[in-house]
């Protein structure tokens, strides 16, 4: 079956009071065309057409060659928009989709329902409705006595029996190509508003003895087309809880999913356990039996099997198996860590590769470094990558240990299983199994200690009589 997709987005969406283009809004991390365009991908149209005016640079330059595109200068309707496709597609057999680009939550098993129905019942057209308790302000389903639909009436239109009717349009449609664009020629704009509208379609097809049907949607969520930021506010909602139903369904515990952010991209393993207050973004991998959270906020990040991450926060991480993050710990992009490494609070990392086993427990910042297998970093030791001008390169080789306090001014180089000692600041390569030692000879000056208060003491005594 030859199936097209046409997304509608061309409109400004003046109601979201932004300079973002309105599509582009995203839900869950993703622009809404975006998650539109994905569900059309999912159930395999050999074609897709987005329709842009507004912000159609912004758009093509989101979607890229996963699309094609058709421009409608003027806004003159939904019909109008829906022609400005008829030059690609107009040839094609098979059937075509309608879809807006502002309605993120209509997912690739509610398109298949329709589609699925449409070919069953042999339908020129078939709507996509929804059932609602509270139907105020959306066009009525009106069916005959087959339960094929006669027409569609918009709220200003209905009598009062019809506006009890509870299923109403959703603005997506199914079409037979080569009807769609047919009927589209003889639809009129003697309306109040000048515009060509795509209900007339249904209403041109119906005249003319086809079959039209609706497919109601199981979730009347989906139907939510976002015009301001309530709406978004509700489809981000309602796209949450379907991402973390997902998860939970695939073996993932979500401790509490109402305080549980994910993204529509991030990917976790089974037995995987998310804490509340968790964030996570973008491209994120998680693998199977971590323990994420609490309060964990993670962005593109990659992590295997057994990661525990505690109230920290990585950004274009890699962490390795069985590593434990936080808490309160800080991955730069560019943290690559091994196995088993163990990053402790009030640590950050940047742009640094840690072999397994290597431990940073805290207070200790590694930048621009290579880190050895079973390294140890004491308290408050650090990498002083930066000299003002440049970054440089600190590198530790296995077995090495350095101490609490010091100080690595890079670019500088500790060999294999050297020891530096605490409070050191080491400005040139330590040898391997050498130890270095880089601070000034302590001095002790007996009974100094009690000079010291007696001569306090007597300043403080005359700025008192003074």
């Amino acid at each position: 079956m030859n199936m097209m997709g046409i997304v509608l987005a061309a409109g400004q969406g003046k109601r979201m009071k932004s300079k973002l283009y309105k599509v582009l809004h995203k839900v869950c991390g993703k622009p809404m065309v975006g998650h539109v365009v994905t569900a059309l991908e999912n159930i395999n149209t050999a074609r897709t057409v987005v329709v842009v005016g507004h912000g159609a640079d912004a758009v093509k330059s989101y979607l890229g060659d996963r699309v094609e595109y058709a421009l409608q200068e003027q806004q003159l309707g939904t019909g109008h928009a829906v022609l400005q496709a008829k030059d690609l597609l107009e040839s094609e057999e098979g059937l075509t989709i309608v879809i807006c680009g502002d309605t993120p939550l209509v997912s690739e098993e509610t398109l298949e329902g329709m589609v699925r129905l449409h070919q069953d019942k042999g339908a020129a057209a078939t709507i996509l409705t929804a059932e609602m308790d509270k139907p105020h302000g959306y066009g009525r389903i009106l069916r005959d006595a087959r339960g094929f639909v006669s027409s569609i009436v918009e709220e200003k239109d209905c009598t009062d029996e019809q506006r009890l009717v509870k299923e109403i349009n959703t603005g997506t449609y199914c079409f037979d190509n080569k009807k769609l664009f047919e009927a589209l020629s003889l639809v009129k704009n003697d309306n109040a508003q000048n515009e060509y509208y795509l209900t007339d379609v249904i209403a041109i097809l119906a005249s003319q003895g086809s079959i039209i049907e609706g497919y109601v949607m199981k979730e009347a969520i989906e139907a939510i087309g976002v015009n301001d930021r309530l709406a978004l506010a509700e489809a981000e909602q309602g796209m949450r809880a379907r991402i973390n139903r997902r998860h939970m369904i695939n073996g993932v515990t979500l401790v509490d999913p109402a305080n549980t952010y994910i993204e529509a991209e991030v990917q976790i393993g089974s037995d995987t356990v998310i804490y509340p207050g968790t964030v996570l973004k973008g491209d994120t991998v998680i693998g199977s039996d971590c323990v994420i959270g609490p309060q964990a906020d993670i962005t593109d990040s990659q992590l295997a099997d057994g990661v525990t991450v505690k109230h920290s926060v990585l950004l274009e991480a890699k962490v390795g198996t069985g590593t434990s993050v936080g808490p309160y710990a800080y991955l730069r992009p560019g943290s690559d860590l091994g196995k088993n490494v163990k990053i402790g609070d009030f640590v950050e990392i940047k742009n640094a590769k840690l072999d397994d086993e290597v431990k940073v427990s805290h207070l200790s910042y590694i930048g621009d470094a290579v880190i050895g297998r079973n390294v140890n970093f004491g308290c408050g030791a650090i990498t002083v990558n930066y000299d003002g001008f440049n970054k440089q390169l600190t590198e530790v080789e296995e077995d090495a240990f350095i101490g609490s306090n010091v100080n690595l001014i890079a670019p500088v180089k500790v060999g294999k299983g050297a020891y530096v000692v605490a409070g050191s600041t080491i400005t040139h390569n330590v040898e391997p199994n050498d130890l270095a030692i880089a601070r000034e000879r302590q001095t002790n000056k007996p009974g100094y200690a009690e000079k010291l208060r007696s001569k306090f003491a007597a300043k403080k005594k005359q700025s008192v009589t003074e």
